[in-house]
């Protein structure tokens, strides 16, 4: 199984409505291990990221406010791919890079970023 990264806004009445995922977009994530063993890894924790390790043990909801926050903290990771991933450095910017593809669109509708 897989990590998906997908857009949300609220409905009318407080519910997470999900977007769809449109042309020329990737929802990938990650794999479904990548929960530790990237995103939750002690690496990752080193640098002080409060997002991704969320991913170690639940779902991440990055709600609209929190999103500028999130993207900072992708750019921390993107800086330091050759510790958060040493094995794996293009993939897991590929995944990040769909991430923050995800929170750039999020702004633009007023919503937030769902990654599970």
């Amino acid at each position: 199984m897989s990590l998906c990264v997908d857009v949300f806004v609220l409905g009318q009445n407080g519910e997470v409505v999900v977007l769809d995922v449109p042309d020329g977009y990737s929802d990938l994530a990650g794999f479904e291990r990548w929960r530790t063993t990237v995103w939750g890894s002690p690496a990752v924790r080193a640098l002080g990221a409060r997002f991704f390790p969320v991913l170690d043990g639940s779902d991440l909801q990055v709600d609209r406010e929190d999103v500028p926050a999130f993207l900072e903290e992708c750019a921390l990771l993107r800086a330091n791919l050759s510790v958060v991933a040493p094995a794996a450095e293009h993939l897991v910017g590929v995944r990040l890079h769909n991430m923050e593809r995800a929170a750039h669109r999020a702004q633009e509708v007023g919503g937030g970023v769902l990654v599970w």
